[in-house]
């Protein structure tokens, strides 16, 4: 989402995706599997309020309901990078910061981590697994930067084109940090995935109720090298899928988001959120 329709450039995409996002806009919009992104701008500088969050960022996470104390169910992590605009130009051209969120400083947390993907082959002949919900397991085939390899499957659900269709290049790389899978099975048999929440810091990750776990502090904001930088406010924030993760039927763990607000301006119908929480 949005919806590629024949014809569709890569200009028509992104009018799509600003027009169901922009302003007080609420529609959802997904990321794709790991590394997609996107990139969008605030009217007005964020202002970095210490010891405050400072924006908020919708997603559709939810818990499953037997066991929520757990915080599992439909959880997408997507990470979160800022830019403040150095050189007031108004476009998101100067240096990008991730916010630190909880996973940032853990061991299993891979940074500078790299995927490229690749262009199904009109010619390969699909391939179904046992559940009968794939029905063609080699479909994107990928690599990354640890020397892995796989494919991304299609699933019986969703028979559109899984590769961005107004993007010309046979291959799409993204360079990011990559978070520790968070699906597991259940089931043993491919059939009940629960993927769990971190703790905070990530967009798509808790229930849209919980205010203060979809709330971003500008003050995380670090360099490329994990150290601490100082951001007197921020103009634009992108949001990318931060799993490389495939869970049987429900596919690709892909970060979805529809709406964000800055914290300190309040608007019609939406009230900040109580800073006691």
């Amino acid at each position: 989402m949005p919806r590629y329709e024949e014809g569709d450039t890569y200009e028509i995409i992104l009018q799509k995706a600003e027009e169901s996002i922009s302003g007080t806009n609420d529609i959802m919009i997904s990321l794709g599997g790991y590394g997609g992104y996107v990139t969008f701008g605030f009217d007005h500088t964020v202002i970095n309020i210490p010891g405050e969050k400072d924006f908020r960022i919708w997603g559709n996470a939810f818990y499953e309901l037997l066991n929520p104390d757990q915080r599992g169910g439909s959880a997408e992590p997507g990470i979160v990078m800022v830019s403040y605009d150095t050189n007031c130009n108004g476009l998101p051209d100067d240096e990008w910061y991730e916010l630190a969120g909880s996973e940032y400083y853990k061991a299993e947390t891979r940074h500078n981590y790299t995927i490229t993907y690749r262009r199904p082959d009109p010619n390969r002949i699909p391939e179904e697994d046992d559940s009968g919900f794939l029905d063609d397991i080699n479909y994107i085939p990928w690599s990354d930067s640890d020397g892995a390899s796989g494919h991304m499957a299609k699933n019986t659900f969703h028979n559109q084109s899984y590769y961005p269709l107004w993007i010309k290049a046979d291959t799409i790389s993204f360079t990011g940090t990559r978070l520790a899978p968070n699906g597991i099975d259940l089931s043993g048999t491919g059939r009940y995935y629960v993927l769990y929440a971190y703790d905070w810091g990530y967009v798509d990750n808790h229930p849209n109720e919980y205010d203060e776990l979809n709330s971003f502090d500008i003050s995380w904001a670090v360099d490329s090298e994990g150290n601490k930088v100082h951001l007197p406010g921020v103009d634009f924030v992108r949001v990318y899928t931060g799993l490389n993760q495939y869970c049987g039927w429900l596919g690709e763990t892909s970060t979805e988001l529809s709406r964000a607000q800055d914290l300190h301006i309040a608007l019609p119908g939406i009230p900040l959120p109580d800073p006691l929480k």
